[in-house]
């Protein structure tokens, strides 16, 4: 029979061959919609396959992936080919078979009866134990057989992210959000909307699929929010971060109006060539080229080339001490609104943290050097400011 399904672009690397498939990402991104199409067009070519769709606890089937499974199987126009029971689903006339297990129920014996199963589908595998797969993995064990595995980040010692990191593995793994799927529903969009509004600290972790970090740690904790309000101000500042290989080049646009800072708009790009970085930041920074622009004095052949090509470019200043000075200042406005087109800074904004100590869990007087380049760039275009306001401008650039 001839099937048409309709995948999304992001998830065509699952459909080569791997012992592991990986789909992390927030929600709305069509993870466990692709899996469970996957599942019965594997079923379809392969009537004597053999899956168990498995999470770490399964109280009832209303939890695990049964319906959404049965929901394929009825938009897919092949409900005539399959046999569905309260507990599985079968495929007519044949031997293949479809079970939905947890993997809290069973033991180091039971296990052993999933050893013929050619596909597990391990579902919110985020809470999967490390024993159940230690239980899992050396089961599923017939020549050809694949591990599939769907889930929304918690921690990075979570097990899933331990098994995905191992690069000797032959494993594919795709990162999907909500803006990765061309049939997220409108009710949907809306939704990840107003939560970016209302709840910025967890949009990351529910839509975007980032770790789920303390919001006690960010160093800008209660200090901002997002809101497209943006009033007009005489008072704009640009900053400009010089990226390298692995990171982005990051030039930020703000202002101020009552002692509210506003970031309004962004230019973030890896792999940014000097000769192209003006023309980028005009793209996206209005008027890019007409207000005083702020660097990191550090790359001064960079400034230079920028200068020749007609960009008013300064150094920022430097010394030592200036992140602390920096934040401290930022943290000084009554508060920080981020334009909602300025995703790069919202994420800054939500993962710049303060380091924990990993045997007491306290809270360290010291930064994590990373999700700081927006900022650096922030720090740059408030760097006159800052001394004028008698804040000692002395290392910006610098990272503990």
């Amino acid at each position: 029979m001839n099937l048409e399904i309709q995948t999304p672009e992001i998830f065509e690397p699952l459909l080569e061959d791997a012992r592991y498939k990986g789909g992390v990402g927030g929600r709305g991104s069509g993870k466990s919609h692709f899996f469970a199409e996957l599942l019965v067009e594997e079923h379809l070519m392969n009537p004597d396959l053999n899956t168990v769709c498995v999470r770490e606890i399964q109280k009832s089937l209303k939890f695990s992936a049964k319906k959404l499974v049965e929901e394929k199987i009825s938009s897919l126009g092949v409900s005539h080919l399959f046999e569905i029971t309260l507990t599985e689903i079968r495929r007519k006339g044949h031997k293949g078979i479809i079970i939905f297990q947890g993997l809290q129920d069973h033991t180091a014996d039971s296990i052993k009866s999933l050893e013929g199963f050619d596909r597990a589908w391990v579902e919110e595998a985020q809470s999967i134990s490390a024993r159940s797969m230690e239980m899992l993995l050396p089961t599923i064990r017939k020549e050809g057989s694949q591990i599939w595995f769907s889930w929304n980040r918690n921690q990075p010692n979570d097990p899933v992210e331990k098994l995905f990191e191992g690069e000797s593995i032959n494993a594919v793994c795709v990162h999907a959000n909500y803006t990765d799927n061309p049939f997220l529903p409108k009710t949907l969009l809306d939704e990840a909307d107003r939560h970016l509004r209302v709840n910025p600290d967890s949009f990351g972790h529910v839509w975007l699929g980032e770790y789920n970090t303390r919001s006690d740690t960010q160093v800008f904790k209660d200090k901002w929010r997002v809101s497209e309000d943006i009033p007009a101000s005489d008072s704009v500042y640009i900053g400009l971060d010089f990226g390298f290989a692995n990171d982005p080049s990051a030039a930020v646009r703000c202002q101020i109006k009552d002692n509210t800072l506003y970031i309004t708009h962004e230019a973030f790009k890896v792999g940014l060539e000097i000769d192209h970085t003006g023309a980028y930041c005009e793209k996206h920074i209005p008027d890019f080229k007409n207000y005083q622009i702020r660097a990191d004095s550090a790359r001064p052949e960079t400034i230079s080339f920028m200068v020749r090509q007609g960009y008013s470019v300064k150094g920022a200043k430097k010394g030592a001490g200036s992140i602390v000075d920096g934040i401290e200042f930022i943290r000084s406005f009554d508060e920080i609104v981020i334009h909602p087109r300025c995703i790069n800074m919202i994420t800054e904004f939500r993962l710049y943290s303060y380091k924990v100590d990993k045997y007491s869990d306290d809270i360290l007087p010291v930064i994590v050097d990373d999700h700081n380049h927006g900022i650096d760039a922030l720090r740059y275009a408030l760097e006159p400011i800052m001394r004028k306001n008698s804040f000692i401008v002395t290392n910006i650039g610098t990272a503990y």
